[in-house]
């Protein structure tokens, strides 16, 4: 039996057997909690319609593969319009809210720059004060953004939380860099550029990650400003078709491939559309994973 060190405070001990058992326990049941969901989707979109009818309903155990729903709502036209619609939107957006964080960032952790402390209480202020969606709409309308695309853009451009990220890292930049900068000619930009933009790679990849699965999922936005079909992004898609119970068109023509039937079942259509919604923020994680520790916990920790 191994014993605790006196000098040694409690928590600060190695764990016991049942706390390591305990903790691999619970740490497995979130896990399991987490990925059967997934699973069963995954498992239903590939479902026929056979083993549907014979489930009644969501699927667990795979019996087949059939690639129907996905061929069906491919083969129509509106779940791939709305595709390249969200992925246009969110590399825009992406691209756009980077640019404006990463410069407004900047220029609020130079002490001297014009309206620091009023434009940082500015934007701190939007935590707190939120105008609402009758003046949001009056604006997006007035400026003639209505059933445009820059609608689903514009009006979540910057996010202050992610401002205030990169602002702190930024901060945390040792002044005599910039100053050496300074004293061989180089002006704010290019202090930009060559020195901040390298340095605080993995914040930016990190706040990009976020900005990007926002752009993705934001579905919200499209409900108010967008009114035509041919613009809906996937998720107003997901919501008619799983939400408002509307079913997918898949009375196209017959498909004559190996393991593809006709007519797949609705059920199996919805659950292959949830699956084409989360793979891109799926495939995405793992690139951005490794610099979520150096990245968030250096830019909002420190300063």
């Amino acid at each position: 039996m191994r014993r605790r060190n006196p000098q040694r405070p409690a928590w600060e001990e190695p764990p016991s057997f049942l706390g390591q058992l305990g903790k691999g326990t619970a740490l497995t049941l979130l896990v399991l909690a987490v990925l059967f969901p997934m699973w069963s989707v995954v498992v239903t979109s590939l479902a026929s319609r056979e083993t549907i009818n014979d489930t009644g309903g969501m699927v667990v155990v795979p019996r087949e593969i059939d690639l129907s729903a996905y061929f069906s709502i491919f083969s129509g036209g509106t779940i791939t319009q709305a595709v390249w619609i969200s992925t246009l939107v969110t590399v825009a957006g992406t691209t756009v809210s980077l640019a404006l964080t990463v410069l407004a960032a900047y220029g609020l952790s130079r002490p001297g720059s014009v309206a620091h402390r009023g434009l940082l209480f500015l934007f701190l202020g939007t935590f707190l004060i939120f105008p609402g969606l009758v003046p949001s709409y009056l604006v997006v309308t007035g400026l003639g953004l209505k059933d445009s695309l820059w609608s689903l853009i514009l009006p979540s451009a910057i996010s202050v939380f992610n401002l205030v990220v990169i602002r702190a890292f930024f901060m945390n930049v040792p002044g005599e860099l910039l100053d050496s900068a300074r004293i061989d000619g180089a002006g704010e930009f290019r202090i930009l550029w060559t020195i901040m933009l390298p340095l605080s790679r993995a914040v930016i990849a990190v706040v990009g990650l976020f900005y990007a699965v926002g752009y993705w999922n934001a579905y919200f936005n499209s409900v108010l400003f967008i009114d035509d079909n041919s613009k809906f992004p996937i998720q107003r898609v997901l919501q008619s078709y799983i939400l408002a119970g509307q079913s997918p068109n898949v009375s196209g023509s017959s498909i004559s491939l190996p393991g593809v039937t006709a007519y797949p079942p609705t059920l199996a259509v919805k659950m292959a559309v949830v699956v084409v919604t989360v793979l891109p923020a799926v495939i995405a994680y793992p690139f951005v994973q490794r610099h979520f520790t150096k990245g968030v916990i250096t830019g909002a920790v420190k300063g």
